[in-house]
């Protein structure tokens, strides 16, 4: 199995002295499930799981009264296992269908802390279940996202992930070792980072499988839009959904409402975008044209790019064949370099860097992403390929100076001169190769 970077974060949950419950968030599929039994089988001597969705007994037990002694005296006679504090782990999957369950967490903050709950569910359904109360203030919060190329690599060639991590200058590799990187990358961007998927992939290398997987994952999906979204929404939200590798397709993937329904305002997608981003299926990224800290102080939230939270899912909404990613000798060929964008996005998200945004000075110069790197701002150009010419970062570093610049690229590890090529293999590892501000 993938492990899962989030783990020490659970590991450091559990022995917090003020110790709330918790919510592990996530898109449907990226394994949130697996993640807190694991979790569970490793730090606690005992787990008492409970999913809502399956087992309809449960709700009874939250419909009569708040009160925690009675909830866990009924849960632990339902699991026929003794739930003790500080030993047991008490999983509340898929809380989002019983807002009263949710809602108690409250009263376990409040007046049974030294017990370890964590819940999970789909964001959608937390989100709408809130409507009806949530325990604001009362719980700790967690978020899963798929997993990223380092963590997959981890699972697949652990040597070669332990190598990467090991890396500290930047040195370029030889090109034995930069095959065997960009061999697995290949792979990772047709597949993508559901766990699922991949671990069935790593076990028995099977394309087709994946394929069929990741279509059942997107049908998923689409049927959440019925499942919880409102009625009014519904049509707008897989009209907007299935828009956005065309959004992308265009040559500065700024996105337009019109491309999603001929004559359309923002005013009429909205609601719909807004469900898409509280799913944790999209990711927003807004313009700025001025890069000073905050950055958040500079954003144009009308211009804005959307990027899906899986480029597996991006490739496979956007009909690239997988064979092309795996063995065309230009990965990108078939859609300009967007997947590499939506790759650098993914891995960074992943990696805390949620803060993103793309930078332009009218219509002259452009930049992929612009972050915030503790004190300093890093701009970021992405080339898919060995053709690394990049006018855009050109203009911003000659007028802004930044201490370091990144391009992400094929071509192999370098630095020049303040700009820092990472190979988007290394990606995870970028950190790694920073100067010291």
């Amino acid at each position: 199995m993938i492990e899962r970077n989030l783990m020490a974060q659970l590991a450091a949950w559990q022995h917090e002295t003020k110790r709330k419950p918790l919510i592990l968030r996530g898109v449907r599929q990226c394994g949130k499930t697996w993640l807190l039994q694991e979790f569970g089988k490793r730090c606690f001597g005992n787990v008492a799981y409970f999913n809502f969705e399956r087992n309809e007994k449960l709700f009874s037990i939250f419909e009569k009264d708040m009160d925690p002694g009675r909830i866990l005296m009924e849960l632990a006679l339902l699991a026929r296992t003794k739930i003790e504090p500080q030993s047991t782990l008490i999983i509340f999957d898929e809380i989002q269908t019983s807002p009263r369950a949710l809602n108690s967490l409250k009263y376990f903050c409040e007046e049974k802390p030294e017990y370890a709950i964590a819940a999970a569910g789909s964001l959608p359904g937390i989100a709408l279940s809130a409507q009806s109360g949530f325990p604001v203030g009362k719980v700790s919060f967690l978020e899963l996202y798929p997993c990223s190329f380092g963590e997959y690599l981890g699972a697949a060639d652990p040597r070669l992930a332990e190598f990467a991590n090991s890396l500290r200058k930047p040195e370029p590799l030889s090109q034995a070792v930069a095959g065997e990187f960009e061999k697995h990358l290949r792979l990772y961007l047709a597949l993508g980072g559901l766990p699922e998927l991949l671990d069935s992939f790593i076990a028995d290398g099977d394309i087709a499988a994946a394929e069929k997987k990741q279509g059942e994952i997107i049908d998923a999906y689409e049927l959440d839009f019925s499942k919880h979204a409102p009625k009014s929404d519904i049509a707008k939200l897989f009209l907007l959904w299935r828009s956005i590798p065309l959004q992308l397709a265009r040559e500065n993937a700024k996105f337009v409402y019109g491309e999603v329904k001929s004559g359309a305002r923002a005013r009429e997608l909205e609601d719909a975008l807004r469900w898409l981003q509280e799913a944790g299926l999209v990711k927003k990224v807004d313009r700025i044209e001025k890069p000073e800290i905050p950055l958040t102080a500079y954003e144009d939230r009308k211009s804005f790019k959307l990027y899906l939270a899986d480029t597996g899912l991006l490739r496979r909404l956007a009909d690239i064949p997988v064979e092309s990613v795996i063995m065309d000798q230009d990965i990108f060929s078939e859609y300009r370099g967007r997947l590499a964008e939506n790759y650098v996005q993914q891995q960074l998200t992943a990696l805390g860097r949620k803060n993103l945004f793309y930078w332009t000075s009218g219509n002259t110069a452009e930049v992929d992403f612009v972050m915030q790197e503790n004190t300093r701002i890093v701009p970021i150009e992405v080339k898919s390929g060995l053709n690394v010419r990049a006018r855009s970062l050109k203009v911003y570093r000659e007028k802004y100076r930044p201490q370091t610049a990144l391009r992400f690229s094929m071509q192999n590890l370098c630095s020049n001169n303040g700009l820092l090529n990472i190979p988007l293999y290394l990606l995870p590892w970028y950190a790694n190769f920073l100067p010291e501000a």
